[in-house]
């Protein structure tokens, strides 16, 4: 989408329905604390796989798979910190946020780069 018509964000290429959610830290009945995450919106994005690679983790090997995701421009995306605290659900698939970036700086659509495969949350 990147170029001279960048600003133009065509809607068939938003057809995933991707859900937003918020990291808080709540205590159990023990006292420990727990890290619970919350729904903060919904939205129509568009998921890229960009790469992938196989690591040995705990003697496992485990892949992990970057994706570019582009949803429309929503205030809640303004602050880069807040967004990169925040993960994406699609469908049963969760994608950790590594950075957020305002295309052209137009308030029009935003590119995060996501993780997933070995962190869930």
């Amino acid at each position: 989408m990147a170029g001279q018509n960048s600003y133009l964000v065509r809607g068939g290429t938003l057809r995933h329905r991707l859900t937003f959610q918020t990291k808080s830290t709540e205590t159990d009945e023990l006292g420990q604390p727990l890290n619970v995450w919350s729904d903060a919106f919904k939205c129509w994005g568009e998921v890229s796989p960009v790469s992938g690679r196989e690591l040995l983790a705990a003697q496992a090997v485990q892949a992990e798979v970057t994706h570019t995701i582009s949803v429309r421009y929503r205030p809640e995306l303004q602050n880069p910190k807040d967004v990169a605290a925040m993960r994406v659900l699609f469908g049963t698939r969760v994608f950790d946020i590594n950075a957020s970036m305002n295309q052209d700086e137009r308030n029009r659509l935003v590119m995060l780069q996501a993780k997933e495969g070995l962190n869930n949350g």
